[in-house]
């Protein structure tokens, strides 16, 4: 290795390189934290937000979004059936994000609702928002660097350098930071214990101690679980193979399993103090894989009804498993970051590199993702690049090193290359522009955008209007007072109000009202929300299914705007909501035929 090639070296055309380097990153920061932001883009992104909120304001890790089955599950396993709905503790969730977005928050005074209110007509952008994406934006920035410190390690500072850019122009990196989910927190945390790993494979090879390295990539493998349940698969995989391979045997991996136990044992107590479950809430999101959809099941008081039943047998685990397998293989590309290089990882399994460590380590990546891929495939994944199960982006970085490893030694054998010069490193430009064209294809619009003025930038809609919850619903309701919605994450963050999910059937939506009323709290009304829409919002019925009880009230908005007759719309004609529609007879359109609130007297739109 050349001294140019050695981490740290440093000459004038290098230190040229890395400034502008940083240049682009932080023009990166700019565009998309404040020309291109609009607000956080996931409910569960938004949903541990507002749990962070709470963190912040000493109430532990409890919630505002109330699901159904949660409410099911804490009148199983406690005392006598009786639950607080003050104090519903999350156990969707895990727990680590939620904490850091909560120190976070108390740091910046976000604990204090009324310091954050959007009081302002035309302001469209929840401050808190941004805070959220900052800070997701630092983990990512930090994970480049770790990236960068362990391919130069494996490969060569030229490798790394590439690598880190294509990290830096992946478009995919930068819409999970506008996400509110802690894929860039796990991004970090993996590459910290990918790297402690590949610590563990050298001195394995050089007969050295590896237990060290080895309990330190622990650490992150469980810090890494802490911040998504769903990475114990990969941590499976990575147990796997410490089993057999690391001396002595077994050791390696009992070791890893303690220190993820240890790490777990007090939210695993938690879970099942509230829910019986040491999987807690999130257990039920098996459902999300297998033949029910997750939302419904969360929205469920009753799961063993036949209406929720899921049958656990093993042809339609295997089917399940297997077509969701085949889904990830078809969509990896674009969940790899649309990467030119990471696919070609696979490629470089094939290829007899010379130093064994390099050799060995791509088996263990290999094994973690695939097993990771399995959890994926069990527990639901959406055909949406920043779902939040999606596990794949976490692999990117070291699959595009492999991947530029391989291209680089396919690249030195082709005969015009051979001379050097510009076509020496020609094949770097090429992989940096092909994976670069959807962020540059993007900038454009967003930049025409962005350079609107903040108090007029369009927010996430559909299906969020933040400011009219933060003010209008905010204050025609009381700290007593609950409302159903069909998005309950966005009433619990942006409006600070307890949102119960709203269920499937009116029967277990007037059971949910009478704990409600039992607690001496009060029913204000139900919320109902583009949420309720799949594809186009104006028409097409939600992505729960036509067939449910309250979907007449999801479409009596619309209806309304469509018919421009003034009719009640659709509710008129569902027999079944009339019981409903008594106790909620006053309707108010917060957005015109987008967001209806129905309660049981008028609000009026106050203004400061």
């Amino acid at each position: 290795m050349s001294s140019l090639n050695k981490p740290g070296a440093m000459d004038a055309p290098v230190l040229i390189r890395r400034l502008l380097f940083f240049v682009l990153l932080f023009g990166l920061v700019f565009f998309y934290l404040v020309l291109s932001f609009k607000g956080l883009t996931s409910a569960k992104g938004i949903d541990q937000a507002q749990i962070g909120r709470e963190i912040a304001r000493g109430n532990d890790a409890t919630t505002k979004m109330i699901r159904p089955l949660a409410i099911w599950q804490a009148e199983e396993n406690t005392e006598n059936g009786e639950i607080n709905l003050d104090q519903i503790y999350d156990t969707y969730h895990s727990p680590l994000y939620p904490y850091l977005l909560g120190a976070v928050i108390k740091a910046v005074g976000g604990d204090d609702f009324d310091k954050f209110q959007m009081v302002e007509d035309e302001r469209t952008i929840y401050r808190l928002d941004r805070v959220i994406a900052a800070v997701s934006v630092i983990c990512f920035l930090v994970a480049i660097g770790i990236n960068y410190l362990l391919i130069s390690r494996i490969f060569d500072v030229r490798i790394a350098g590439v690598t880190a850019l294509l990290m830096a122009l992946c478009d995919l990196n930068w819409k999970f930071t506008h996400t509110g989910l802690p894929q860039m927190l796990m991004l970090l945390l993996f590459s910290c214990a990918l790297f402690f790993i590949y610590r563990a494979v050298e001195a394995s090879i050089d007969n050295r101690a590896t237990m060290g390295s080895i309990l330190l990539a622990a650490v992150f493998l469980a810090l890494l679980a802490l911040a998504h349940w769903l990475t114990l698969w990969i941590s499976i995989g990575f147990v796997l193979y410490a089993a057999f391979f690391f001396r002595p045997k077994g050791a390696a991996a009992l070791s890893v399993i303690g220190v993820i136990l240890v790490f777990s044992l007090y939210f695993i107590g938690k879970n099942l103090e509230w829910t019986g479950s040491p999987a807690g809430t999130a257990g039920m999101s098996l459902y999300g894989g297998l033949l029910e959809t997750e939302d419904n099941i969360m929205r469920t008081n009753d799961p063993s009804e036949e209406t929720y039943a899921v049958l656990y047998n093993l042809n339609s685990l295997i089917l399940n498993t297997t077509t969701s397998l085949l889904k990830q293989t078809d969509q990896l590309y674009s969940n790899l970051g649309a990467i030119f290089a990471a696919p070609l990882f696979f490629f470089a399994l094939l290829h007899p590199f010379k130093r064994e460590s390099i050799a060995q380590f791509r088996w263990i990546i290999l094994l973690m993702w695939f097993v990771g891929s399995i959890g994926m495939a069990l527990f639901g994944l959406t055909a949406q690049s920043t779902d939040a199960n999606q596990l794949h982006i976490l692999f990117s970085p070291i699959m595009t090193a492999y991947g530029l490893a391989f291209f680089s030694i396919l690249w030195s054998r082709l005969e015009f290359t051979g001379s050097g010069g510009l076509l020496r490193d020609a094949h770097f430009v090429i992989v940096i522009l092909v994976s670069a064209g959807p962020l540059i294809l993007s900038i454009p619009q967003a930049m025409r955008s962005g350079l609107v003025s903040d108090k007029q930038t369009r927010p996430v809609w559909p299906p969020y209007w933040p400011s009219i919850l933060s003010r209008t619903l905010h204050e025609a309701t009381g700290e007593e007072d609950i409302i159903f919605s069909d998005q309950p994450w966005a009433v619990a963050w942006y409006a600070d109000r307890r949102s119960i999910w709203l269920p499937k059937k009116v029967s277990e939506f007037e059971y949910l009202e009478k704990i409600v009323e039992d607690q001496k709290l009060t029913s204000a009304g139900i919320l109902m929300t583009p949420s309720s829409f799949k594809d186009n919002p104006l028409y097409k019925v939600g992505h729960f299914g036509g067939s449910e009880e309250f979907a007449a009230l999801m479409l009596d908005g619309p209806s309304v705007g469509a018919t421009a007759g003034g009719t009640r719309g659709l509710r008129s004609q569902a027999p079944m909501l009339s019981s409903v529609l008594t106790r909620y007879p006053e309707s108010k359109h917060l957005f015109p035929f987008r967001l209806v609130y129905y309660s049981k007297k008028p609000i009026i739109d106050q203004q400061r």
